[in-house]
């Protein structure tokens, strides 16, 4: 059987298809798949990936910015930076220097091994030491110039060994608080800032006791400052020592009392003897720089004043350090 055709019948041929053409031209660019890579000769197994490529690529290690180095531009900044660091420099210089002298301060620090363990044994043991005076270096005229540094000299003062005093003055203190379950994180700043209250007080009535026996002296604060801080010394063996022969208990009982005695003598046969040139010299300057000898009245009230700093001061003191 044949299916009817139904209504017209197919043409013959069919008519052509029309697609639509676009009325605006496309910019985006055709993309291209880059070069392959050039074949590269390594020495080793290992690739440099800093190793310096020609001209063409970008300059050395750091590529296409590798230029920014020979921008003149870049170069006036580098000059600016220079010069406002110089300036800066030689005005936070001048103007500490009014109150520090920091060039005077690096002589202070001018230690060695041998010289620490020497002065420390001092400072405990100062019984049969001798002598006492501080050595000067010799001009060119054969005359006594400056004083030697710590370094070449026993009986200079120094810095070093009264900050590293203080630091582990605090550091015992709140380690024995630990050890007896008391720790605080506060006791930190609570302890440095009594140590220092306690010190700060001292160079008060040091500087005090100066001005009123017109004791002058170009390096007598740093060297107040640097005598003061050796009793933390006598007080870290009192702690210490104290400790471990009660058990723990504190610086309590005749053990105590008798290792506190023994440091407390020793630092003050110490100062007696080491603040001799500051607090006692032979002659002194007047407003006009002149040379003037120290009448025999003025002399015996420094000696009076030297023998109260170093006992009743140094006592209190240092009971207030050891009962902390």
């Amino acid at each position: 059987m044949q299916r009817a055709n139904y209504g017209n019948p197919a043409p013959a041929t069919s008519p052509p298809l029309h697609h639509p053409v676009p009325q605006h031209v496309s910019t985006v660019p055709q993309l291209r798949s880059p070069p392959p890579p050039a074949p590269q000769h390594q020495t080793s197994g290992y690739g440099n990936p800093y190793q310096q490529q020609g001209p063409q690529g970008g300059g050395g290690a750091f590529g296409a910015y590798g230029g920014f180095m020979a921008d003149p531009t870049a170069q006036m900044g580098f000059q600016v930076g220079q010069t406002a660091l110089k300036h800066g420099t030689e005005y936070v210089e001048q103007n500490f220097n009014r109150y520090v002298n920091f060039s005077a301060l690096k002589h202070y620090f001018n230690v060695s091994n041998s010289y620490v363990v020497n002065k420390l044994f001092l400072v405990l043991f100062p019984w049969r030491h001798k002598p006492w005076s501080r050595k000067q270096s010799i001009g060119p005229n054969g005359q006594e110039g400056w004083f030697l540094p710590p370094r070449d000299d026993l009986n200079s003062p120094d810095m070093y060994i009264p900050l590293m005093a203080l630091v582990t003055y605090i550091l015992l203190s709140t380690m024995l608080a630990g050890l007896q379950g008391a720790f605080n994180p506060e006791l930190l700043g609570y302890t440095a800032t009594y140590a220092f209250f306690v010190v700060g007080i001292e160079i008060l009535l040091l500087k005090f006791g100066c001005y009123l026996l017109s004791i002058s002296n170009e390096s007598q604060l740093l060297d107040l400052v640097a005598y003061s801080g050796y009793k933390f010394v006598g007080v870290i063996a009192t702690i210490l020592v104290s400790e471990i022969a009660n058990g723990g208990r504190g610086t309590g009982g005749w053990i105590g009392w008798t290792i506190f005695s023994y440091t407390f003598l020793a630092n003050a046969l110490f100062l007696l003897r080491s603040l001799k040139y500051v607090l006692l010299p032979e002659n002194s300057n007047d407003e006009r720089g002149t040379m003037q000898t120290v009448a025999r009245s003025q002399k015996s009230r420094r000696t009076q004043f030297l023998f109260l700093y170093s006992y009743p001061l140094q006592l209190g003191f240092m009971w207030l350090l050891t009962r902390l």
